[in-house]
């Protein structure tokens, strides 16, 4: 048995990662926008109990119309909503994570989601009972190019292949088959990418590896993103492409508010509002049963959405 006070090291190590992949991704996004910087805001849970976080935004840049990345630490009790809507069985948990949402003012660079954690599970000795590490990045572009989404994924199949071959095309797919409005006839947010979740240590998989991917998958975000971003952000654009990029934010933010389980678990566990929701883009659009003119390059995006697509090679070793 292990009682809380003796992961404090654990939990410090990967609150340490965290804070420095906020500065790391901040500082990139900043010189790649050269315009807007990142405003800070420091909260803390209701009454100063429980933790709290560092919610860092950027607005109205040359590059990026939207942007956050958050990190947060927080505890407490196991509330009745907390164990009904997570299916666990204990006292006191601990949270800690980060998660970056991005939403650029042009329409052919892609909006990117990012969000890596970890979980710890308490009795009422305060003996650790579970823990675990989740995460994962995916990409949401408004128009398609084949390269950015073979660059994208293969920068992630890179990073699971050094952990385990198994691992792309198991998370690939909890990616595709996560990300979907299953309300409108199973139509993905995006292309998808990697995502995890419930990782706890085996005989094969100890702490320190789920760590360690995590934080691989973490620092991986700035190479798969803002290579597309050089690319893309000059690219010269119309009041219509414009007009789709809204629509497709419209679906971005029937997911998250209908399906995500990040966005409900804050809300439900008294998370600081403004946070959670800042992952939701300044502009959308809803108009009645739009479709997009058949072979258009926006039916091309929609057309990947509602049958994902395998982006890259699979590995030469054998998948397991």
């Amino acid at each position: 048995m292990i009682h809380k006070t003796e992961t404090k090291e654990i939990r410090g190590e990967w609150i340490e990662f965290i804070y420095h992949l906020q500065d790391t991704i901040c500082k990139a996004l900043e010189e790649v926008d050269g315009k807007a910087l990142f405003l800070e805001d420091e909260w803390q849970r209701a009454d100063g109990k429980g933790g709290g976080g560092l919610t860092r935004v950027i607005q109205n840049g040359n590059v990026f119309e939207k942007g956050g990345v958050n990190t947060s630490v927080v505890y407490g009790q196991v509330p009745d909503k907390m164990r009904k809507q997570l299916g666990i069985d204990g006292a006191k948990w601990f949270a800690a994570g980060i998660s970056v949402v991005i939403h650029p003012v042009n329409p052919f660079v892609p909006t990117v989601h990012c969000n890596y954690r970890m979980f710890e599970l308490y009795n009422e000795e305060d003996i650790l009972t579970d823990r675990w590490f989740g995460g994962g990045t995916d990409l949401t572009p408004y128009y398609l190019f084949e390269e950015d989404a073979k660059h994208f994924h293969q920068t992630y199949k890179n990073v699971c292949d050094e952990f385990d071959p198994s691992f792309y095309p198991t998370f690939k797919k909890e990616c595709d088959d996560y990300f979907v409005n299953k309300h409108r006839d199973n139509e993905r947010r995006g292309i998808g990418g990697i995502f995890y979740d419930h990782q706890r240590e085996d005989e094969n998989h100890n702490r320190d590896f789920w760590m360690n991917f995590g934080k691989s998958c973490g620092n991986a975000f700035i190479t798969s993103y803002l290579p597309i971003v050089e690319k893309r952000k000059n690219t010269l654009y119309t009041e219509k492409n414009k007009h789709w990029q809204e629509i497709r934010r419209g679906r971005y933010v029937e997911f998250n508010l209908i399906h995500d389980r990040g966005t409900l678990f804050g809300l439900k566990t008294n998370g600081r509002s403004e946070s959670i929701l800042m992952s939701l883009p300044p502009t959308v659009r809803f108009k009645y049963n739009y479709q997009p003119e058949p072979g258009s390059a926006e039916d091309k995006l929609l057309q990947v959405c509602l049958k994902p697509v395998e982006w890259v090679p699979p590995s030469l070793k054998r998948e397991l």
